[in-house]
């Protein structure tokens, strides 16, 4: 009877949280959908966003995704295997990284902010630039992307290890070779959730990459992401409902392609590794 009633609560959970995900999902495609073309993809924001599109917006949200991601995955990745390959049980810095990681992910965005604000825009000379912005959101990423990708390394079972080094392999080809394929999972739900919280930030980004809605000419032009944008329509805009509304749906369509793509990108190359092993 426990178990059941147990099997229940669970079930009835996840039914809760997968109808609250609908519901608000369905409210954004029924009142974005219609505001959805291609012009609006395509077109430049006309009267504060209430008419035209978002192609300068959407530009330099990619253009911030690219940065953040090209920074925080081999750095996140590097630290990952450092702290479960290289340091051993009890070590007083590993313990004193992990727990710092773990602070770090929960800061509030707003604090990342004022740091990007005052380090990079300021300290560095950055300025408001997509730069700046994208570097801010790596900051961001790091924390939970390298504490994801180690929990995926340590569950590897030891036996691979020992059986690399059986055969002869160097560590550094063992971790290239076996282990990092075998953490796949993890890496690809690391990125996802580091991808999924950097296209939808809003207040670090607003302190950093600016507000301004014109195509960004470079990584060092100040750029809206989609996030301010929605941001902007929906609290400073009168009558920008409608657009803001058609572009949390693009937000999410773009969310889902770059999560499909992680997926396909990460099995790709790692599959290469365990063929080439």
């Amino acid at each position: 009877m426990a178990d059941q009633i147990f099997k229940a609560v669970i079930l009835a959970c996840t039914a809760f949280i997968g109808l609250v995900f609908l519901w608000i999902l369905g409210e954004v495609v029924v009142k974005g959908i219609s505001h959805l073309s291609f012009s609006f993809l395509f077109d430049a924001p006309v009267n504060s966003g209430r008419a035209g599109g978002i192609a300068p917006i959407l530009v330099s949200t990619l253009m911030i995704i690219i940065v953040a991601v090209s920074v925080s995955v081999p750095l996140g990745l590097g630290v990952a295997v450092w702290l479960s390959e290289f340091t051993k049980q009890g070590q007083k810095f590993a313990t004193s990284t992990r727990l710092t990681l773990d602070v770090l992910a929960g800061i509030p965005s707003i604090v990342y902010g004022l740091f990007g604000n005052a380090f990079f825009c300021i300290y560095l000379g950055l300025g408001f630039s997509i730069l700046s912005g994208g570097l801010t959101l790596a900051c961001m990423i790091l924390p939970i992307f390298i504490r994801t990708c180690e929990m995926g390394l340590r569950t590897v079972n030891d036996s691979w290890r020992k059986g690399a080094l059986a055969l002869g392999m160097t560590r550094t080809a063992a971790i290239w070779h076996i282990l990092l394929p075998s953490a796949t999972p993890a890496i690809i739900a690391g990125l996802v959730l580091g991808i999924g919280r950097a296209t939808a930030e809003t207040a670090a980004l607003i302190f950093t990459s600016g507000y301004v809605d014109r195509m960004p000419e470079s990584f060092m032009d100040s750029g809206r992401a989609l996030a301010v944008h929605i941001y902007d329509l929906s609290m400073n805009v009168t009558g920008g409902d409608h657009a803001a509304y058609a572009t949390a749906l693009t937000l999410i369509i773009l969310i889902v392609f770059f999560n499909i793509m992680a997926q396909f990108m990460m099995d790709q190359w790692l599959g290469r590794k365990v063929l080439s092993s």
